[in-house]
């Protein structure tokens, strides 16, 4: 069965707005953990707050990009759904 094009054009729409969540998201996050570096002045922190923030800044990247691709998952699956 063959569904109209435009439920197959609205499920792509979704998945591109999906990945450019990601990316804007991404994005967004590491643009504020280097300015809060610079305005913290972590520069001239020692070796252990550094690493500190590091792991935070890489850990809170990890649940964002793991819940986009489940999300880009979910709708690549329901593209994938339409087009059969």
């Amino acid at each position: 069965m063959r569904l109209p094009s435009t439920v197959v054009a609205a499920s792509r729409r979704a998945l591109r707005r999906e990945v450019a969540r990601l990316v804007a998201l991404v994005l967004l996050m590491d643009g504020v953990f280097i300015a809060l570096y610079y305005i913290l002045g972590l520069a001239a922190r020692g070796d252990r707050v550094r690493l500190g923030y590091t792991i935070l800044w890489t850990a809170l990247t990890l649940l964002v990009v793991l819940r986009a691709l489940s999300r880009i998952r979910a709708a690549r699956l329901r593209l994938r759904g339409t087009i059969k």
